[in-house]
C-alpha cells in the first residue's frame, strides 16, 4: 500500500474526537486507508455487513476497538445509534471512523445526528507528494485516482475514467438524490468539462439542455457534493474595483477532464487550447489538497474585476492573503510579475506567489516565482 500523507491527520483527529468521517470521490483511496488503521470494518454497501452491524450492535457500541462503517450514507438508520452511542460516553474518542463519497451537504444525516460529535477530513486522489517525481507529469494528464490514474503504467487514458463517470451517472448519483437521467448527467459533464476553468453560467448551460438555470444550480450541487467538481468563490473583500461575482468551475481531478475532452497522452494534452486551463485547476486542486493534508483550510476564491485584472487563487489564512497566479510557462517574464503584484496590491496580498514550469526558484521573501513541487514544500 502507497502511504497516504494524511493518515497522519485522521489518526490526529482519531485522537481527538468520538467519530471522525473520511469522505472524499469513489474509489479515491478511503477504504484502503481504514483498513490500514486496524479496527473492525464494516462495509454498510453489503446487506450481510448490515444485518451483522445491526444484530451484534450492543457488543460494537462497547467494543474497544475503532469500528470503520465504509459508505456510511447509504444506510441512514445508523447515525441516531452513533449519536447516542456516544452521547452515553462523550468523552471516549476514537470510537468510530465513517467513510463517505458524498459531502456533508448531502448527508442529511450527518448534520442532523452528529454535529459536534465528530470530526471531518477529506481525501484526495493521489497529490504530488505521494507519488514518485519523475509521475508529475502523468498526474496532470491522468489523474490521481488509485485505479485509473497516476500508478498506471499505460501509456493512453481515459477508458476507466470514463466508466467511472458512467457508473456514478447510471448509479451512484441518482442513490444519492441527483433526479436527472443519465444521458443528461453524462452530457452535463462534458459541458462542465468544455467550460472548466470559466466563470459559472448556469443560464447557458441550462438553455443547451434545455433546463432552467435553477434545475442546473441543483444538478452542479450533486456533482459538486461527489467531489467531481469545485465552485472555487469569488473573493469579495474591500477592493475598491467592481468585481465579476460569480464562481468559477473547475474539474477536481484532472484525468476525468481530460477523459471527457478526448486528451488521452501528453503530446495530445499540450496541443489543446485548453490547456492552460487544464493546468490551473490541477495547481489549484493540488494547492488546497496539500493544505488539507496538514489540516489546514484557508478560504480559498478567485478574483476577478470587471476590467479583466484577475488572481487566479487567493488564499485567506485570516491574519494573511497570499495570491497565487499559475501560468503554463517554464520562463516567466518580468511581466508576469508587474502583473502579479499590480492585482494583488488590489487584494492587499501579503504574499505573491507565480507557479509555473519553471526549473528555478526566485524569491524576496514577499513574492515568490517557483514551480509547484517548490511551493509543496513551502507547505510542508
Amino acid at each position: 500500500m502507497r502511504h497516504r500523507r494524511i493518515a497522519r491527520l485522521v489518526r490526529s483527529r482519531l485522537r481527538q474526537m468520538p467519530a471522525v468521517a473520511l469522505l472524499g470521490p469513489r474509489q479515491c483511496g478511503k477504504t484502503t486507508l481504514a483498513k490500514s488503521l486496524g479496527g473492525e470494518y464494516f462495509d454498510l454497501e453489503s446487506d450481510a455487513d448490515r444485518v451483522r452491524l445491526d444484530l451484534r450492535w450492543a457488543e460494537v457500541e462497547a467494543s474497544s476497538k475503532l469500528i470503520v462503517l465504509d459508505e456510511a450514507q447509504v444506510w441512514p438508520e445508523v447515525f441516531p445509534r452513533l449519536r447516542a452511542a456516544i452521547d452515553r460516553d462523550r468523552k471516549r474518542a476514537g470510537r468510530f471512523l465513517l467513510l463517505g463519497s458524498v459531502a456533508p451537504t448531502l448527508m442529511t444525516k450527518v448534520s442532523e445526528s452528529l454535529a459536534g460529535r465528530l470530526a471531518l477530513v477529506e481525501l484526495t486522489p493521489f497529490l504530488l507528494n505521494e507519488v514518485p517525481v519523475s509521475s508529475f507529469s502523468r498526474l496532470w494528464l491522468k489523474g490521481g485516482f488509485p485505479d485509473g490514474g497516476v500508478l498506471q503504467k499505460a501509456r493512453a487514458t481515459g477508458a476507466w475514467q470514463r466508466d467511472y463517470l458512467s457508473l456514478l451517472a447510471q448509479r451512484d448519483l441518482p442513490a444519492w438524490g441527483l433526479p436527472a437521467k443519465p444521458q443528461v448527467t453524462l452530457r452535463l459533464m462534458r459541458m462542465l468539462a468544455a467550460v472548466h476553468g470559466q466563470a459559472w453560467n448556469a443560464v447557458q448551460l441550462g438553455q443547451s439542455l434545455g433546463l432552467s438555470y435553477h434545475t442546473i444550480n441543483g444538478y452542479l450541487d450533486f456533482l459538486e457534493g461527489a467531489f467531481l467538481i469545485r465552485r472555487l468563490q469569488p473573493y469579495s473583500g474591500n477592493v475598491g474595483a467592481r468585481l465579476i461575482k460569480a464562481p468559477k468551475v473547475y474539474w477536481r481531478d484532472s484525468g476525468l477532464l481530460h477523459a471527457l475532452l478526448g486528451a488521452n497522452t501528453e503530446e495530445s494534452l499540450l496541443t489543446q487550447p485548453w490547456v492552460g486551463a487544464s493546468w490551473e485547476g490541477f495547481v489549484i486542486e493540488q494547492i488546497l489538497g496539500l493544505f488539507e493534508q496538514r489540516g489546514d483550510k484557508p478560504g480559498a476564491f478567485h478574483f476577478r474585476t470587471s476590467d479583466q485584472r484577475e488572481i487566479d487563487l487567493v488564499l485567506d489564512f485570516g491574519s494573511k492573503l497570499w495570491a497565487v497566479e499559475i501560468k503554463l510557462t517554464a520562463l516567466p517574464s518580468p511581466a508576469d510579475f508587474e502583473k502579479l503584484n499590480r492585482h494583488a496590491d488590489l487584494v492587499k496580498a501579503d504574499r505573491r506567489f507565480l507557479i509555473s514550469r519553471t526549473r528555478s526558484r526566485v524569491s524576496n521573501g514577499r513574492v515568490t516565482s517557483c514551480d509547484l513541487q517548490s511551493f509543496a514544500r513551502e507547505i510542508d
